[in-house]
């Protein structure tokens, strides 16, 4: 453990979450098993995507991205803050900020893109079924998430810079447990309006966008669905979306909520517990919603389970 003494004078302090509760432990206990959650059930999904053959769709090919998208999310911030916990040691240097921040941008920038291309052949899919295989070939696969990782790239490119180079003479403590832009301008004390109006700006691009395209795309699903005449196509219309339509809730309600409404809004305190919302629960939620609500990864599990267990678990349905 590092001495208050040794601590650099340009270090900054993340304050975390753990240190204004009575049960640190339990919190941390909390966070640490949604971890490992986040990280198995995300590679779980990567894994099962890549191996069965019926999985190998537009459709899954993305939600395997987004799953690595996820894995990797929770990999930038959350260690670093049970590390922190466990050695007392919660300062973190200029150039691990960066990098840091770096990668959270380019992973949430890249993740709003791609589920906006998710939306997109979801569209497809349903609004566009006989050309369906011409506009989702591999190649426009490939072609759009290639553009997802390009944009988030850009945007951790165009912001860490920037952000990082305003003089920090105020508090070094971040309140937060990770280094968040919002979080680090409030230790700024030189003029910050050029860049809010940059920093609103990008989150025009990197929400309204893919806001505006997944809207679209869903009121074109949702406008056939009404004109089906059978209740089963409706069912199985809306069961395809269902899933992907509760992720872009959670992950662009949250997302908005931080970065589009002004500070007056929202507390230090309550950005924080929004952050930990999208940096732990989200990844943690999302191999859950399109595990469990998907008849194909169901089938595919099953699939996967060792025959013995799968003529057990039949004879204890017929019994």
């Amino acid at each position: 453990m590092r001495s208050v003494n040794q601590t650099s004078s340009t270090d900054f302090i993340l304050v975390g979450l753990f240190v204004s509760t009575k049960h640190a432990v339990l919190l941390y206990s909390l966070s640490f098993i949604l971890f490992l959650m986040a990280l198995t059930g995300n590679a779980f999904l990567i894994l099962l995507i890549h191996r069965e053959s019926c999985l190998h769709t537009p459709m899954y090919f993305f939600i395997s991205q987004l799953s690595l998208m996820d894995f990797m999310y929770i990999c930038v911030t959350i260690p670093k803050m049970l590390m922190d916990q466990v050695m007392g040691d919660n300062t973190i240097s200029p150039l691990g900020c960066g990098v840091q921040m770096f990668f959270y941008l380019t992973l949430a920038g890249a993740e709003f893109f791609l589920l906006a291309a998710m939306a997109y052949d979801r569209y497809a899919a349903i609004c566009r079924p006989l050309h369906y295989p011409l506009l989702m070939n591999q190649r426009v696969c490939w072609i759009l998430v290639t553009g997802c990782w390009f944009l988030g790239i850009v945007d951790g490119l165009l912001l860490t810079p920037v952000t990082m180079s305003f003089p920090f003479c105020h508090s070094r403590k971040i309140m937060n447990f990770f280094c968040e832009a919002p979080a680090l301008l409030k230790l700024s004390c030189s003029s910050i309006f050029l860049y809010k109006t940059l920093m609103y700006l990008c989150c025009v691009l990197m929400l309204l966008v893919p806001v505006s395209i997944i809207s679209t795309s869903y009121g074109f699903i949702l406008h056939l669905i009404h004109r089906i005449n059978s209740v089963e196509g409706r069912k199985k219309a809306l069961a395809t979306c269902s899933s992907h339509m509760v992720v872009v809730v959670l992950f662009f309600g949250a997302s908005i909520y931080t970065y589009m409404l002004p500070r007056s809004y929202h507390t230090a305190e309550q950005d924080m517990m929004v952050s930990a919302f999208y940096t732990i629960i989200t990844p943690v939620l999302n191999p859950l919603i399109y595990s469990l609500r998907n008849k194909d990864v169901t089938e595919a599990l099953r699939s996967m389970m060792p025959l013995g267990m799968r003529v057990r678990k039949v004879g204890n349905v017929k019994t």
